[in-house]
């Protein structure tokens, strides 16, 4: 019979988080059952974009929305997933429409679009809590382990030392990576809680482009640690943006990698694990808080998810106080990676997924 036709479409089909997390599932498609369709509605081409258009039967570069509509009715998809909803006002227009018979959304914005046009919404069974299907409109489609066919980073080898990053050769080293916007004040007092027990540390964040969130942010370190008579300077340095080589290296001289409480990071984390950094993480009630939990659960190492604010504090406490456990954890990790990276299963459970959607 005819092959199934599936469309991927977003503006982020280039050297963005949405492609390494999402390349996988085109990547591995059942070439003799799927026929797939990719469609980007962004500006910039790079080799990321390039690998999109290798990975496809069809590729459209279409930056116009009415265009490129005009391009998914006339190719006539079965599904049309959306990999990033909430992420670009564009594609917020775009999924308002009846596009396709079936369409879905995936976790590239974790959370619901709230609209009646999509009817699945591509999650993953670790992530979601088991009362997930209350917070979203769409009926969830829970894929197995962490969702996605995640390539293994290419960690290079470390050509940077610690001065390159104002960072001490003495120091425990805490690195904290995501977006300031993921930083909610209420949490700002776990870094001086860490610091009062651990007095020889420094946190590493990355400044926010735009000028005004990164003095926010700074000032906000500040008033915490004033709180517990410390000064913020002492302990935290708040780096520009990195190259990709640059960020790596950050990586590799670290010694532990804090997550964010409430909106986890994805991307991070998975690099972070790449290079053997134990992380720390609180599972939040939304799946979105969940991404660094559900990757340690695949791989085995529950001990360093905390069950609360103060758990978190005291696991971070313990790895930068007893270096043997922060052996035990690196091992671990470096031994079990195979399980989160190159994941097959999840493409088989998501093609599965299209052919009861579509042939019912």
């Amino acid at each position: 019979g005819e092959r199934i036709r599936v469309g991927y479409v977003s503006s982020h089909f280039r050297g963005h988080t949405i492609s390494k997390l999402f390349l996988g599932w085109v990547r591995n498609h059942n070439q003799a059952d799927f026929e797939v369709y990719t469609y980007y509605t962004g500006d910039l081409v790079d080799q990321f974009t390039e690998q999109w258009r290798h990975n496809s039967d069809r590729f459209h570069h279409i930056p116009a929305l009415e265009s490129v509509c005009t391009q998914v009715v006339a190719d006539q998809l079965h599904v049309l997933v959306f990999t990033d909803v909430g992420m670009d006002p564009q594609m917020a227009q775009m999924v308002g429409l009846r596009l396709a018979p079936v369409q879905c959304a995936a976790w590239g914005h974790p959370v619901t679009t709230g609209l009646p046009t999509v009817d699945y919404f591509l999650t993953s069974d670790e992530m979601e809590p088991g009362d997930a299907q209350r917070y979203y409109l769409e009926r969830l489609v829970r894929l197995p382990k962490i969702s996605i066919c995640y390539p293994r980073p290419e960690v290079p080898e470390r050509t940077r030392d610690r001065r390159d990053f104002r960072l001490r050769d003495d120091a425990v080293i805490y690195l904290s990576c995501q977006s300031l916007f993921k930083y909610l004040p209420q949490f700002d007092g776990i870094f001086p809680a860490i610091a009062q027990r651990v007095p020889h540390s420094q946190f590493a964040f990355i400044s926010h482009p735009g000028t005004g969130t990164t003095a926010t942010f700074r000032e906000r370190l500040k008033r915490a640690f004033a709180l517990v008579g410390l000064e913020s300077e002492d302990y935290c340095i708040l780096l520009t943006q990195q190259t990709q080589e640059e960020y790596f290296n950050l990586n590799l001289i670290a010694d532990i990698f804090l997550d964010t409480l409430g909106w986890s990071g994805g991307n991070t984390t998975l690099e972070a694990l790449a290079c053997g950094l134990p992380v720390v993480t609180c599972p939040g009630a939304f799946m979105r808080g969940c991404h660094a939990s559900a990757m340690l659960r695949v791989l085995g190492i529950d001990e360093t998810i905390a069950r609360d604010e103060n758990a978190y504090i005291d696991i971070a406490v313990r790895l930068g106080q007893d270096p043997s456990w922060r052996e035990q954890v690196i091992r671990e990790t470096h031994q079990r990676l195979d399980r989160l990276f190159e994941e097959p299963t999840c493409v088989a459970a998501l093609e599965e997924f299209y052919r009861q959607a579509v042939l019912g």
